[in-house]
Parts: structure tokens; C-alpha cells; sequence
């Protein structure tokens, strides 16, 4: 199963292999850089599907906890100064997710999403210490009567040279659930009360949607 925002990519590609398998059958003589061109082509198809897989999976809804947005590694516990939207200190938590990750952002709470921005700006890579605020983002603020609010924010990288989030301001989302899709590689930071009892620590893989952030 794929996400429906690599339909566009994987279709071009495809293409793009077909004509390129063509054309070295056509213009080179030598039989084994055909060889080596057919397998590089087919090993980067294969990268494409799995950077866009969507895999299915089966979330449980609980209004106390918090479930990672995405897919990765914890690479930074630590408190900050938020300043966009609660503007007071938030521990923050950020998950890395590598190329060859998941890339499906979920929805970390159930709840109304009360703020939803986009920011142009650079593309750092995704563990710099300005990427958080000098890279292109998205910040989106779901909040619910059990937990209070919690913010996450999608944030490019390197190779990540597109956002998506479906998040709008008003629209009532459940936990788990689709909020948008970040493309090759970047990161999420989600910030949470001061003084959150965490269930992962630093260096910990989690699933979007599965893993559980914080209990609140």
C-alpha cells in the first residue's frame, strides 16, 4: 500500500525506468552495462516504493496518551522556549526519520486542531540546532479536554524539499490518523507540558501512531 503522494512520483519514474531500459538496449553494445544499468534502475524503483509505503496498521485511541507523529529515532529530550504558539517553556521531543522511514505524519492526539502554519525557510539538515526555526515547517496544535494542547511541528531537511500537512484549524482529528506526509527525509519535534513523564527515551526507534510519547 502506498501513500496517495507518491502515485504522481512512482508513475513518473516508472516511465522514466522503461525509457531508460530501452534505451540502453537500443544504443549499447556492451551486454554487462546493460546488466549493471537494469539492475541500478530496478534498485532505485524498489527505494522510490518503499520511501511512499503507506503500511497498514491498527491504532487504539486513548484520550491520556500521546503516540508518536511519525516514524524514526528520538535523537533531542530537552526543555525549550516554544515560541510561535504557547510561548513558555515546552519539553521538547524530537524524532528523526531517515530515508528509507515511513514518512506518514500522524496525528499524536485525538482532538480540534486549533493552529495549523506553513514557514518557508531553509533546508538545513534535519538535526541542526536552527533547523527548529530557520527551516521550512509546518506547526499544527491539536488539543483536546483531557490532555490540553500539544503541538507538533513537521520540519524539512536536506533532501526534504516538500511538506504536506492536511491539518486545518477547526477540523476534528483522531489519534493516528493521517495529518500529512514529509518527502525524503526530515524530522518532527512534538512539545509537551513542562514536567511529562516520558515513555521513550533518547535513541529509541518508534512507529507513528503506535509508540506512545507520553502518557498526560
Amino acid at each position: 500500500m502506498f501513500h496517495k503522494e507518491g502515485y504522481k512520483i512512482i508513475l513518473i519514474t516508472l516511465f522514466l525506468a522503461i525509457g531508460i531500459a530501452l534505451a540502453s538496449e537500443f544504443l549499447i553494445d556492451s551486454v554487462w552495462i546493460k546488466r549493471l544499468i537494469l539492475i541500478a534502475i530496478i534498485i532505485f524503483f524498489v527505494l522510490i516504493l518503499q520511501f511512499f509505503r503507506n503500511p497498514k496498521r491498527t491504532f487504539y485511541s486513548d484520550d491520556k496518551q500521546v503516540v508518536s507523529p511519525v516514524d524514526g529515532k528520538v535523537v533531542v529530550i530537552e526543555e525549550v522556549f516554544e515560541k510561535e504558539y504557547f510561548k513558555d517553556k515546552r519539553l521538547q521531543v524530537s524524532v528523526f526519520m531517515s530515508p528509507i522511514n515511513v514518512h506518514v505524519t500522524r496525528h499524536p492526539i485525538n482532538g480540534v486542531v486549533k493552529y495549523s502554519k506553513y514557514h518557508p525557510g531553509k533546508y538545513l539538515v534535519a538535526w541542526h540546532p536552527k533547523a527548529s526555526e530557520d527551516n521550512e515547517r509546518t506547526t499544527v496544535v491539536v488539543e483536546n479536554d483531557t490532555i490540553g494542547a500539544v503541538l507538533y511541528r513537521q520540519i524539512a531537511g536536506a533532501l526534504a524539499k516538500r511538506i504536506v500537512n492536511y491539518a486545518q484549524e477547526g477540523q476534528t482529528v483522531v489519534q493516528g490518523s493521517d495529518s500529512g506526509f514529509i518527502k525524503f527525509g526530515s524530522r518532527v519535534d512534538l512539545y509537551l507540558p513542562i514536567g511529562t513523564k516520558l515513555d521513550v527515551t533518547l535513541n529509541q526507534k518508534v512507529k507513528g501512531g503506535l509508540t506512545t510519547i507520553a502518557k498526560l
